[in-house]
């Protein structure tokens, strides 16, 4: 297939290259030159917007921060929209809302075109070995057009239902697994300053409903090891919780945890650290708390090993 790809970040870039390993022909776009010509040497063409990738393109991909970005790469001025033929498919794998989705794929449709969303869950290490989940809404026929592309990124598929879906699951997630790890840099920040160590609480926990999979498997990798490094940034999570807030708020529901923790994440935004890693807000606990959450040298051996 001829395939178009906008938006070349962390998880856009391994996303992309592996529709290249897949053996489609593929087109790029992204703001940053450098990202365009990772692709290009891995054997993408470039593209100077997201016209010309519709054009050069049966289907396109978008993987981009924001709800409004994709509304103006995909249906505004020089947009996806304006060279896609009739027929062809974008495939929307952003976390954004529901609403913008469905308001995307409408103007799509109207056209002659299809929306497919599909955006994914784990990390950029399953981004880079095509293992991610995808969680997909849309209209059958052009959801099944589009699984040969969707294939060559993610190994887990969950078919959510109509348009839209896809996204509300994932924000629904999102909310699940940012609010569940804030809680945990507090619970933890307090159990050190109490005298408590990381292992005995991991030990103790482990036999608890306590346990979870970001306290089992990513905090180990970065928070516990004291490392914000760029990965999964804070105003991304910020972004993602507040979506399912606000939609929560559109069904008449007020999200309490989520609304705290969306207040969390913007005190880290506040002091400049948006675009750190998530684990960054275990680091913030510490100075609060004037502590270290730490694992002990052997444990720190064996996550870096496994990361």
């Amino acid at each position: 297939m001829k395939v178009g790809f906008i938006g070349l970040g962390v998880m856009g870039a391994p996303m992309a290259e592996n529709i290249i390993k897949g053996g489609h022909e593929l087109t790029v776009y992204d703001r940053s030159p450098d990202a365009i010509a990772r692709l290009v040497k891995a054997g993408a063409k470039a593209a100077a917007n997201p016209r010309e990738v519709g054009a050069a393109s049966d289907i396109v991909v978008t993987m981009l921060p924001e709800p409004q970005h994709v509304e103006e790469c995909v249906t505004g001025k020089d947009g996806v929209a304006e060279g896609l033929r009739k027929g062809g498919i974008v495939i929307e794998m952003s976390t954004i809302d529901p609403a913008t989705s469905r308001r995307v794929g409408d103007a799509l449709r109207l056209s002659g075109r299809e929306l497919v969303d599909s955006p994914v869950g784990k990390t950029s290490e399953h981004a880079a070995t095509g293992t991610l989940t995808l969680m997909i809404g849309g209209n059958q026929p052009a959801i099944d057009s589009a699984m040969p592309v969707l294939k060559c990124m993610g190994t887990d598929t969950y078919f959510c239902g109509g348009p839209g879906t896809g996204h509300a699951m994932k924000i629904t997630n999102n909310l699940l697994a940012t609010t569940i790890m804030i809680a945990n840099t507090e619970a933890l920040a307090i159990g050190i300053k109490a005298g408590l160590t990381l292992e005995l609480m991991q030990e103790v926990m482990r036999t608890t409903m306590a346990w979870n999979q970001q306290f089992a498997i990513a905090m180990p990798k970065k928070a516990f090891l004291g490392d914000d490094s760029p990965g999964f940034a804070v105003r991304l999570a910020c972004k993602d919780v507040r979506l399912a807030c606000d939609l929560a708020e559109q069904q008449g529901f007020k999200a309490e945890v989520g609304r705290a923790a969306q207040r969390t994440m913007e005190q880290a935004i506040e002091r400049k650290l948006g675009d750190r890693d998530t684990a960054v807000l275990m680091k913030i606990r510490e100075e609060q708390l004037g502590i270290e959450v730490r694992q002990n040298s052997t444990v720190k051996q064996a996550a870096q090993v496994s990361g």
